[in-house]
């Protein structure tokens, strides 16, 4: 189960899927733990009650059908599929409609959902999800990519209050895809993922939601930074290393 797990941390993005799928035939007693732990590129479905998008993962899955946030219904429709309280669901419909308003000033478009569910701990914990296609065909028509996407999951545990005082434990992954095939760039792919963690410590003197939101927001604005620097600054830096710009092979070599 650890060298799978391994072997998953190292593989592209847009190649999760083949990979898992191959796994789960070579491991089928670990198909559970598999689907649990590995992140797969979101996929988005859409509501026919509501008439709204919402992202499907393991955490509003139950069997083959996959809850919806803006009608609480399973798709396809599953009878004993389980649902948050009525207190929890109440924060869910606000934690959606908020997050709507983020993924829109951030991403200028794209999907997002929440989903959110009681734990064994007398907490809760809740799910974070935006996924903006970047492609030309979606809502990438400003820029040069002929594919890519970017699929955030933000897993947050809630504690139960103590003395005014929650302690929240967040866990992110990203997942970056594109590629680029036009003149000017030629053909150039470049896929990865980043995992962080952060656990904090906040009064619920503002509530829950505004607490996550924070957390997220600046958990975000630390992956972003990670990923400029680690796959676009070294792929910069490596492609500037073999192929030098035409002006600085001029710099360097000197008419004869």
């Amino acid at each position: 189960m650890e060298a799978a797990l391994g072997l998953m941390r190292r593989i592209p993005p847009k190649h999760t899927e083949t990979a898992l799928s191959a796994l789960l035939g070579l491991l089928p007693h670990y198909s559970s733990d598999l689907l649990s732990q590995v992140d797969q590129p979101l996929q988005v479905l859409c509501d026919v009650d509501s008439g709204k998008e919402f992202i499907l993962c393991e955490y509003n899955r139950d069997a083959d059908s996959y809850r919806s946030p803006w009608s609480n219904k399973y798709h396809p429709p599953l009878e004993d599929g389980p649902h948050p309280s009525s207190e929890l669901r109440k924060l869910e419909i606000e934690a959606n409609e908020v997050f709507s308003i983020y993924r829109d000033q951030y991403y200028e478009g794209g999907s997002s959902s929440v989903y959110m569910w009681e734990d064994e701990n007398e907490g809760f914990v809740a799910c974070f999800l935006i996924k903006k296609d970047g492609s030309k065909a979606a809502y990438g028509r400003r820029g040069y990519l002929q594919a890519g996407s970017w699929d955030a999951i933000h897993v947050i545990e809630v504690g139960p209050e103590e003395e005014g005082i929650t302690h929240y434990c967040l866990t992110s992954t990203v997942m970056l895809s594109l590629t680029t095939n036009n003149q000017s760039s030629g053909t150039f792919s470049l896929s990865g993922s980043i995992r962080r963690q952060m656990n904090m410590d906040l009064s619920i003197a503002d509530g829950h939601l505004c607490n996550m939101g924070k957390m997220i927001e600046e958990m975000e604005s630390k992956l972003r930074n990670s990923l400029d620097q680690v796959y676009f600054g070294k792929t910069k830096e490596m492609v500037c290393t073999l192929r030098p710009p035409a002006e600085v092979l001029q710099m360097r070599i000197p008419d004869s």
